[in-house]
Protein backbone atom coordinates (compact mmCIF):
# COMPACT_ATOMS: atom_id res chain seq x y z
CA UNK A 1 0.00 0.00 0.00
CA UNK A 2 1.20 3.65 -0.64
CA UNK A 3 -0.86 5.52 1.90
CA UNK A 4 2.20 5.31 5.03
CA UNK A 5 0.40 7.80 7.49
CA UNK A 6 -2.85 9.42 8.27
CA UNK A 7 -3.63 11.97 11.00
CA UNK A 8 -5.14 14.76 11.90
CA UNK A 9 -4.28 18.47 13.63
CA UNK A 10 -5.78 22.02 13.96
CA UNK A 11 -4.92 24.69 11.99
CA UNK A 12 -6.18 27.70 14.02
CA UNK A 13 -4.32 31.38 12.92
CA UNK A 14 -3.49 31.64 17.02
CA UNK A 15 -1.78 28.62 17.20
CA UNK A 16 1.20 30.63 15.56
CA UNK A 17 -0.20 33.94 15.55
CA UNK A 18 -0.76 34.35 19.45
CA UNK A 19 1.48 32.03 20.79
CA UNK A 20 3.52 35.09 22.60
CA UNK A 21 0.53 35.80 24.45
CA UNK A 22 -0.03 32.41 25.69
CA UNK A 23 -0.38 32.30 29.54
CA UNK A 24 -0.27 28.34 29.84
CA UNK A 25 3.32 27.59 28.22
CA UNK A 26 3.85 24.51 29.40
CA UNK A 27 0.57 23.32 27.82
CA UNK A 28 1.60 25.19 24.59
CA UNK A 29 5.06 23.50 23.81
CA UNK A 30 3.51 20.04 25.47
CA UNK A 31 1.06 20.66 22.21
CA UNK A 32 4.11 22.23 20.08
CA UNK A 33 6.17 18.93 21.22
CA UNK A 34 3.32 16.40 19.69
CA UNK A 35 3.41 18.41 16.30
CA UNK A 36 6.84 17.87 16.15
CA UNK A 37 5.81 13.86 17.09
CA UNK A 38 3.72 14.12 13.83
CA UNK A 39 6.57 15.64 12.07
CA UNK A 40 8.99 12.94 12.80
CA UNK A 41 6.22 10.45 12.49
CA UNK A 42 5.66 11.47 8.45
CA UNK A 43 9.10 11.34 7.95
CA UNK A 44 9.77 7.88 10.16
CA UNK A 45 7.04 6.99 6.98
CA UNK A 46 8.97 7.44 4.56
CA UNK A 47 6.31 9.66 2.31
CA UNK A 48 7.35 11.53 -0.80
CA UNK A 49 4.49 13.78 -0.55
CA UNK A 50 1.79 14.86 1.68
CA UNK A 51 -1.73 15.20 1.15
CA UNK A 52 -3.18 18.50 3.74
CA UNK A 53 -7.33 17.86 3.41
CA UNK A 54 -8.27 21.15 4.40
CA UNK A 55 -11.01 23.79 5.28
CA UNK A 56 -10.31 26.80 2.57
CA UNK A 57 -11.51 30.15 4.44
CA UNK A 58 -12.46 31.71 1.29
CA UNK A 59 -8.97 32.84 0.28
CA UNK A 60 -9.87 31.07 -3.24
CA UNK A 61 -12.76 30.10 -3.79
CA UNK A 62 -16.32 32.25 -3.30
CA UNK A 63 -19.78 31.68 -2.97
CA UNK A 64 -19.65 32.47 -7.21
CA UNK A 65 -17.50 29.07 -7.67
CA UNK A 66 -17.60 26.90 -4.30
CA UNK A 67 -16.63 23.27 -4.56
CA UNK A 68 -17.58 20.47 -2.61
CA UNK A 69 -14.03 19.13 -3.26
CA UNK A 70 -10.72 20.58 -5.15
CA UNK A 71 -7.54 18.75 -5.11
CA UNK A 72 -4.56 21.14 -6.32
CA UNK A 73 -2.18 19.95 -9.27
CA UNK A 74 0.15 22.93 -8.76
CA UNK A 75 4.17 23.07 -9.07
CA UNK A 76 4.40 25.59 -6.66
CA UNK A 77 2.01 27.15 -4.27
CA UNK A 78 2.47 30.60 -2.65
CA UNK A 79 1.69 31.48 1.30
CA UNK A 80 0.16 32.54 3.79
CA UNK A 81 -2.60 34.72 1.76
CA UNK A 82 -2.66 36.36 5.22
CA UNK A 83 -0.51 39.30 6.87
CA UNK A 84 2.97 36.96 7.84
CA UNK A 85 3.45 39.56 11.00
CA UNK A 86 -0.57 38.41 11.92
CA UNK A 87 0.36 34.99 11.45
CA UNK A 88 4.02 34.54 12.18
CA UNK A 89 4.51 32.57 9.16
CA UNK A 90 6.69 34.05 6.68
CA UNK A 91 5.81 33.88 2.46
CA UNK A 92 7.60 31.27 1.12
CA UNK A 93 6.78 29.03 -1.78
CA UNK A 94 5.75 25.48 -1.18
CA UNK A 95 6.27 22.87 -3.40
CA UNK A 96 3.82 21.12 -5.36
CA UNK A 97 3.43 17.26 -6.69
CA UNK A 98 1.65 18.00 -9.99
CA UNK A 99 2.16 14.89 -11.49
CA UNK A 100 1.14 12.75 -8.74
CA UNK A 101 -1.33 15.20 -8.23
CA UNK A 102 -2.80 14.54 -11.43
CA UNK A 103 -3.17 10.56 -11.13
CA UNK A 104 -4.62 10.76 -8.15
CA UNK A 105 -7.28 13.34 -8.79
CA UNK A 106 -7.83 11.02 -12.07
CA UNK A 107 -8.62 7.98 -10.07
CA UNK A 108 -10.32 10.01 -7.46
CA UNK A 109 -12.81 11.10 -10.40
CA UNK A 110 -13.88 7.16 -10.98
CA UNK A 111 -16.41 7.58 -7.87
CA UNK A 112 -16.37 11.18 -6.44
CA UNK A 113 -16.89 14.29 -8.78
CA UNK A 114 -13.90 16.51 -7.37
CA UNK A 115 -12.08 19.80 -9.23
CA UNK A 116 -8.83 20.83 -9.48
CA UNK A 117 -6.38 24.30 -9.61
CA UNK A 118 -3.05 24.15 -10.79
CA UNK A 119 -3.10 27.79 -8.60
CA UNK A 120 -3.70 28.00 -4.77
CA UNK A 121 -2.73 30.79 -2.21
CA UNK A 122 -2.49 28.83 1.05
CA UNK A 123 -4.08 30.24 3.67
CA UNK A 124 -3.25 29.54 7.72
CA UNK A 125 -5.68 26.54 7.09
CA UNK A 126 -2.37 24.48 5.15
CA UNK A 127 0.11 27.27 6.28
CA UNK A 128 0.05 26.58 9.97
CA UNK A 129 0.43 22.42 10.13
CA UNK A 130 3.19 23.02 7.37
CA UNK A 131 4.94 25.27 9.69
CA UNK A 132 5.26 22.55 12.21
CA UNK A 133 4.88 19.18 9.75
CA UNK A 134 7.44 20.23 7.12
CA UNK A 135 9.38 23.62 8.36
CA UNK A 136 11.64 23.49 5.50
CA UNK A 137 9.28 23.46 2.92
CA UNK A 138 11.09 20.35 1.25
CA UNK A 139 8.23 18.02 1.11
CA UNK A 140 5.66 17.98 -2.02
CA UNK A 141 2.46 18.92 -1.00
CA UNK A 142 -1.03 17.97 -2.85
CA UNK A 143 -3.69 20.58 -1.20
CA UNK A 144 -6.98 19.21 -0.89
CA UNK A 145 -10.49 21.67 -0.01
CA UNK A 146 -13.31 20.18 1.17
CA UNK A 147 -16.34 22.71 1.57
CA UNK A 148 -17.35 23.46 4.85
CA UNK A 149 -17.62 27.20 4.68
CA UNK A 150 -20.52 27.74 2.14
CA UNK A 151 -24.09 26.31 2.42
CA UNK A 152 -24.93 24.21 0.94
CA UNK A 153 -21.51 22.14 3.01
CA UNK A 154 -20.62 19.26 1.63
CA UNK A 155 -22.64 16.25 3.09
CA UNK A 156 -20.78 14.34 6.14
CA UNK A 157 -21.19 10.92 3.62
CA UNK A 158 -19.73 12.62 0.99
CA UNK A 159 -16.72 13.59 2.71
CA UNK A 160 -16.49 9.47 3.86
CA UNK A 161 -16.54 8.34 0.43
CA UNK A 162 -13.97 11.52 -0.75
CA UNK A 163 -11.65 9.36 1.67
CA UNK A 164 -11.96 6.59 0.70
CA UNK A 165 -11.36 7.12 -3.00
CA UNK A 166 -8.19 9.24 -1.77
CA UNK A 167 -7.40 5.91 -0.07
CA UNK A 168 -8.41 4.13 -2.93
CA UNK A 169 -6.40 6.36 -4.97
CA UNK A 170 -2.96 6.63 -2.95
CA UNK A 171 -2.78 2.88 -3.13
CA UNK A 172 -2.78 2.82 -6.78
CA UNK A 173 0.33 4.81 -7.04
CA UNK A 174 3.88 3.84 -6.36
CA UNK A 175 4.75 6.42 -4.39
CA UNK A 176 4.46 6.52 -0.40
CA UNK A 177 2.24 9.05 0.33
CA UNK A 178 0.98 10.71 3.66
CA UNK A 179 -2.04 12.39 4.86
CA UNK A 180 -2.87 14.94 7.23
CA UNK A 181 -6.63 16.27 7.35
CA UNK A 182 -6.44 19.46 9.75
CA UNK A 183 -9.51 21.95 10.98
CA UNK A 184 -11.24 22.51 13.92
CA UNK A 185 -13.50 20.82 16.59
CA UNK A 186 -15.56 23.36 18.80
CA UNK A 187 -14.76 26.98 18.15
CA UNK A 188 -16.28 30.28 16.91
CA UNK A 189 -13.93 31.90 14.79
CA UNK A 190 -14.46 35.71 13.70
CA UNK A 191 -17.30 35.78 16.20
CA UNK A 192 -18.06 37.41 19.92
CA UNK A 193 -18.01 33.89 21.02
CA UNK A 194 -13.80 33.80 19.75
CA UNK A 195 -11.95 31.05 22.70
CA UNK A 196 -14.95 29.48 23.44
CA UNK A 197 -14.58 25.58 23.30
CA UNK A 198 -16.77 22.61 23.98
CA UNK A 199 -14.65 20.23 25.87
CA UNK A 200 -17.50 17.47 25.63
CA UNK A 201 -18.72 17.75 22.28
CA UNK A 202 -15.37 17.90 21.09
CA UNK A 203 -14.20 14.68 23.23
CA UNK A 204 -17.41 12.79 22.46
CA UNK A 205 -16.54 13.15 18.44
CA UNK A 206 -13.36 12.49 18.51
CA UNK A 207 -13.58 9.41 20.72
CA UNK A 208 -15.94 8.04 17.70
CA UNK A 209 -13.31 9.15 15.26
CA UNK A 210 -11.06 7.68 16.93
CA UNK A 211 -13.27 3.83 17.29
CA UNK A 212 -14.02 4.18 13.63
CA UNK A 213 -17.48 4.85 14.67
CA UNK A 214 -18.83 5.29 11.39
CA UNK A 215 -22.76 5.62 12.28
CA UNK A 216 -21.89 7.89 15.17
CA UNK A 217 -19.68 10.57 13.01
CA UNK A 218 -22.00 10.57 9.92
CA UNK A 219 -24.63 11.46 12.14
CA UNK A 220 -24.13 14.85 13.46
CA UNK A 221 -26.21 17.34 11.46
CA UNK A 222 -25.23 20.86 10.01
CA UNK A 223 -27.70 21.93 13.15
CA UNK A 224 -26.58 20.07 15.84
CA UNK A 225 -22.83 21.06 14.94
CA UNK A 226 -23.66 24.60 14.76
CA UNK A 227 -25.21 24.96 17.97
CA UNK A 228 -22.87 23.01 19.99
CA UNK A 229 -19.29 23.54 18.08
CA UNK A 230 -20.00 26.98 16.19
CA UNK A 231 -19.31 27.60 12.40
CA UNK A 232 -15.93 25.80 13.21
CA UNK A 233 -17.39 22.73 14.02
CA UNK A 234 -18.22 22.24 10.58
CA UNK A 235 -14.11 21.56 9.27
CA UNK A 236 -14.95 18.11 11.07
CA UNK A 237 -15.16 16.94 7.70
CA UNK A 238 -11.30 16.74 7.09
CA UNK A 239 -11.46 15.00 10.12
CA UNK A 240 -13.66 12.10 8.95
CA UNK A 241 -11.97 11.77 5.72
CA UNK A 242 -8.81 11.19 6.58
CA UNK A 243 -10.48 8.30 8.99
CA UNK A 244 -12.16 6.95 6.19
CA UNK A 245 -9.25 7.11 4.15
CA UNK A 246 -6.64 5.18 7.05
CA UNK A 247 -9.82 2.75 8.03
CA UNK A 248 -7.97 1.48 11.28
CA UNK A 249 -8.25 2.58 14.75
CA UNK A 250 -6.92 5.99 15.90
CA UNK A 251 -5.33 7.41 19.20
CA UNK A 252 -6.06 10.66 19.97
CA UNK A 253 -2.37 11.81 20.89
CA UNK A 254 -3.44 15.32 22.62
CA UNK A 255 -6.34 17.47 23.05
CA UNK A 256 -6.54 20.61 25.34
CA UNK A 257 -9.28 23.28 25.76
CA UNK A 258 -6.58 24.82 28.25
CA UNK A 259 -5.50 26.85 25.67
CA UNK A 260 -8.24 29.24 24.37
CA UNK A 261 -6.27 32.24 23.08
CA UNK A 262 -5.80 29.65 20.27
CA UNK A 263 -9.64 30.10 19.93
CA UNK A 264 -9.93 25.78 19.22
CA UNK A 265 -9.90 22.75 21.35
CA UNK A 266 -6.38 21.99 19.66
CA UNK A 267 -6.28 18.51 18.27
CA UNK A 268 -3.21 15.81 17.49
CA UNK A 269 -4.15 12.41 16.44
CA UNK A 270 -3.30 9.12 14.02
CA UNK A 271 -4.74 6.20 12.48
CA UNK A 272 -3.57 2.76 11.83
CA UNK A 273 -3.09 2.31 8.22
CA UNK A 274 -5.93 -0.69 7.87
CA UNK A 275 -4.89 -3.28 4.85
Amino acid sequence: MSLVYAGVCSHAPGITGRADLCENTEKRDEFYAQLDKQRQDIEDSGAEALIVVAAEHFANFFMNNMPAFCIGIGAEYQGPIEDPEWLKISKTAVPGAPDLGTRITREVMQTVDVAYAEEWKFDHGIMVPLNFLTPNYDLPIIPVNINCQGPPLTPLHRAWEFGLALRRSCDAVPEKVALVGTGGVSHWPATPDSGKINEEWDRRFLGQLMRQDKEAVLGYSDQETYAQAGQGGYEIRTYIATAAAAGGLGELQFYTAELPIFAVGVTVGRFDIAA
